[in-house]
């Protein structure tokens, strides 16, 4: 089969590779449709070491060609959608409620990280039953796909972030994720939403994910605007959706005392984040900062699908550029410059 890899640090290319098989409790996935993550891109540029000839992706719906004998709720034919991350199930942490991290930090991430991802004619699934969910008649491939990690990143900042009914958020960034966790603080009930982004199309959908104020980082010095705009109180909570250090301090300098830091972020640089010690009360001001890998597994699938299937969330307008699958090189690039307005690029496997 054709498989869209990392040949090393800062390397991609197309590979053939053999067709994977399925265990006894797994499923087999032929892809239709697929978007690709800037943590794609984080990868290829070493932000988790080095990788030879490891398939990409994990963001992807589409068709079970075959089952293990195990599986029970899914059979060939069924058209699905598979969580970014799949946990083990049965570990230590996904019984401790951190499926994420199942058999260690970050182990429920095995796509195109300690396995093969989904950027292939046939992609792997461990633990069928627990990590497909079935896509509703009335859902496109296209809305079920970005359940796979952006509404469920971005809604688990929201969700992290306990913001009170009416309160206030600030959320930093608006790339997919971010965009996904101003929609989620709406979801929560957040009262007044700060959107910090400086591109223009970025702001649109902010607001239209709603956003009640847009704070153009290059304009203002976010922090001092948000303290202006709330009367010097800061706000109840804030989302770092960039993976960027000074963002993080910003969250810090941003909150309230007893406020709720939510990082959603991709650190992928760097060696330490600094927090700032006299925003952080000298390290007493009672301000958490919870951390979080994008929640896996069927159940979290079918309650993002539930929202798309009653009309609650449109993710497409952040699809803006299409390719087929054997121009994913093509895709991959303009997610790493950012250029000609990129937000999402939709890859099509149908012709792969």
């Amino acid at each position: 089969m054709k498989a869209f890899v990392m040949n090393g640090i800062g390397e991609t290319g197309f590979a053939e590779k053999d067709e994977p098989e399925a265990g006894p409790s797994d499923a087999i996935l032929r892809p239709t449709k697929g978007l690709i993550c800037t943590s794609d891109v984080h990868t290829v540029h070493g932000a988790i070491g080095d990788r030879k000839d490891l398939t990409l992706g994990h963001e992807v719906v589409g068709i079970v060609e075959e089952v293990g004998d195990d599986v029970e709720a899914f059979e060939p034919g069924d058209r699905v959608v598979v969580g970014a991350i799949t946990p083990d199930w049965g570990s230590d942490a996904a019984q401790d409620c951190h499926s994420s991290q199942s058999n260690g930090a970050l182990g429920g991430w095995k796509f195109a990280n300690v396995k093969d991802g989904t950027f292939a004619e046939y992609a792997h699934v461990n633990e069928a039953d627990a990590n497909l969910a079935h896509i509703p008649e009335s859902v496109s491939d296209e809305e079920a796909v970005y359940t796979t990690d952006m509404m469920s990143t971005g809604f688990m900042g929201a969700e992290h972030a306990d913001i009170p009914v009416g309160g206030t958020v600030a959320v930093f960034a608006q790339g997919p994720v971010g965009l996904m966790a101003t929609k989620g603080a709406v979801l929560q009930g957040a009262g007044r939403i700060f959107a910090v982004e400086s591109v223009p199309e970025r702001q649109e959908l902010a607001e239209r994910y709603g956003a009640t104020e847009i704070i153009d980082f290059e304009e203002h010095d976010p922090v001092e605007r948000i303290h202006e705009l709330t009367d010097d109180r800061g706000v109840d909570a804030a989302i770092e959706a960039l993976g960027t250090s000074s963002t993080l301090e910003d969250c810090v300098a941003v909150t309230k005392p007893g406020a709720m830091i939510s990082n959603i972020g991709y650190h992928g640089e760097g060696e330490y984040v600094k927090i700032p010690r006299e925003e952080w009360g000298v390290g007493m001001a009672e301000k958490d900062i919870v951390t979080g890998l994008c929640p896996g597994g069927g159940l979290r699938m079918r309650r993002l699908l539930r929202l798309l299937e009653e009309g609650v969330v449109d993710p497409t307008p952040m699809t803006t550029h299409e390719f087929p699958f054997a121009e994913i090189e093509k895709a991959f690039d303009l997610m790493e410059t950012k250029e000609d307005g990129i937000i999402k690029p939709l890859i099509e496997f149908d012709d792969a």
